[in-house]
């Protein structure tokens, strides 16, 4: 059974700086049923201004700079010259203030308190409660980096179900071994899943294509935590569940193109988010376009 997981995340759940006037919001995972994690991408503009403490952790990338932001967190004041692809990272429960002197474009992510709890429970010696997390300022970091801009386009396309939990749990992960206190704990290497657990998972995905699956709902069904999971189906297939997801849906795509269902339908079916996003994968990955496809079969 899956675990029950709260309301979607919105930008009502954010410090505020999103929803600052000036600031102009380009994307943004309203609306998209991300329960575990956030994202914007916005244009923002100069401002300086105090927040109050979130319960959730802020990520904010820096898409353009350099760009001088000024910090304060309990009474310690700090500033930095942060260049594109530089982070501002801020832990849970702090109050800051901040001041941007140029115009700038972001990408804020905001993640739930109990997935980095959950990945120190797994990935730390200790209670994971006492894990404390570094805020970060003008940080470059290649992996948040990457995270970060897959998780923009998860936003600029439209993504939903196991994509943003995937990126979610990938990014506690991270922050747990990079910027936290915690004691890394010895990690068994694991050998991959066992054939049963690799068909248990295909057949979830296989019954419940239609539907927004989360990294939860796979790795119940291999009978493993989300961040071991991720690792060892990895291991076994070659693919991240990400990756293995959209060949299933694409394989099933692609079957029932023989039909004479409409693309639109087909793309409801097989659990893309909408017809161009489906058109946009299958031509990537098949190097034709769903309707050249099906004209293709009938021409033989």
């Amino acid at each position: 059974m899956t675990a029950a997981v709260s309301e979607p995340l919105t930008v009502a759940n954010t410090h505020g700086i999103l929803r600052r006037h000036a600031h102009q919001i380009k994307h943004s995972s309203d609306r998209l049923g991300w329960r575990r994690i956030y994202a914007s991408q916005q244009s923002e503009r100069p401002y300086q201004d105090r927040f109050a403490a979130s319960d959730l952790h802020m990520l904010v990338l820096h898409l353009g700079g350099p760009v001088k932001i000024e910090r304060q967190l309990a009474g310690v004041h700090d500033a930095a010259s942060v260049q594109p692809g530089g982070m501002f990272y801020l832990p849970a429960s702090i109050d800051f203030s901040v001041a941007l002197h140029s115009p700038l474009e972001t990408l804020h992510i905001y993640l739930k308190s109990e997935l980095l709890v959950a990945a120190a429970r797994e990935l730390c010696t200790g209670d994971p409660e006492k894990v404390e997390f570094i805020p970060r300022l003008g940080r470059r970091d290649t992996t948040i980096e990457h995270l970060g801009r897959m998780v923009q386009t998860m936003v600029q396309d439209r993504q939903t179900d196991v994509f943003a939990d995937a990126a979610a749990h990938m990014l506690a992960a991270h922050l747990v071994r990079e910027h936290s206190t915690g004691r890394p704990c010895e990690i068994a290497v694991a050998g991959g899943l066992h054939p049963r657990q690799v068909k248990a998972v295909s057949d979830l995905i296989q019954d419940r294509m239609e539907e927004s699956l989360s990294v939860e709902d796979l790795a119940a069904a291999a009978s493993l935590s989300p961040i071991h999971f991720a690792r060892q189906f990895k291991k076994s297939t070659g693919q991240s569940p990400h990756q293995y997801l959209i060949e299933a849906r694409l394989n099933r795509a692609a079957d029932l193109l023989r039909s004479d269902l409409s693309i639109a339908e087909i793309a409801y079916r097989c659990g893309f988010t909408h017809q161009e996003h489906m058109t946009r994968l299958f031509s990537h990955k098949r190097g034709i376009t769903p309707g050249a496809y099906r004209k293709s079969l009938f021409a033989r």
